[in-house]
Formats: structure tokens, sequence, C-alpha cells
């Protein structure tokens, strides 16, 4: 048969839990979106180039 656990355990166990947990939460807020590689914006249209100037 199973031993019943210790009150001290079961608050130290969620102790660690709760922890784990915000650990995980800051460094989750922490991770920022990633620079592009190329800052640079594309420049290409999918319209020809006559349309896109009669649009400007």
């Amino acid at each position: 048969m199973l031993e019943p656990t210790r009150t001290t355990e079961r608050y130290a166990r969620g102790l660690a839990a709760a922890v784990v947990a915000v650990a995980a939460l800051v460094l989750a807020a922490n991770a920022g979106p990633v620079e592009a590689a190329d800052p640079e914006p594309d420049r290409r249209t999918t319209a020809p180039v006559a349309e896109a100037e009669a649009v400007r």
C-alpha cells in the first residue's frame, strides 16, 4: 500500500512547480522577435510596371 505523503512534501512540490512555471513565463515574455537577416524590404511587385506607375 502507498504511504501518504507528508504535507511539507506536497507544499515543496507545489512550490517547485510554481517556480518552474514562473521561470518559463519570464523566459517566454523576454523572447522577442528575431530580426530579419536582410532588413531591406522587398521592392518587387506583382503588378506590371505600367500599372504600378499608373496607380501612383
